[in-house]
């Protein structure tokens, strides 16, 4: 079992391209250097359908970093490396919407081998 922190980009943009770029290239590293994180995944958007009555999400962009416990995540967002992360989250390329953070337990419950 892990701890993953979720940051969920509601949002819309000028240039989501251009958004996404930034984040991988810009932000990513200011964050990989926290104390403790063991992994990041970047989730971004698909073209799909459904074909089922569902609610779709709007998110352009889900980064899920991976902990091996809440204190290692604690440590990590308490940290001066998440101070200067912080800083550059200011100079993101324009965008509204809501950004949320959310810290979960995860467990791999399935996966198919090889």
């Amino acid at each position: 079992m892990s701890v993953s922190y979720f940051v969920r980009y509601d949002i819309t943009t000028r240039d989501t391209a251009e958004f996404v770029r930034y984040y991988r290239e810009v932000h990513l590293p200011h964050i990989a250097v926290w104390p403790g994180l063991k992994r990041i995944v970047l989730h971004t958007q698909v073209e799909w359908n459904d074909p089922y009555a569902i609610t779709r999400g709007n998110s352009v962009l889900m980064v899920q970093f991976e902990f091996e416990s809440a204190a290692a995540l604690s440590k990590a967002l308490f940290s001066p490396e998440r101070a200067k992360a912080r800083l550059d989250f200011q100079r993101f390329p324009a965008f509204a919407g809501t950004v949320t953070h959310q810290a979960m337990t995860s467990d791999e419950l399935w996966r198919k081998g090889p």
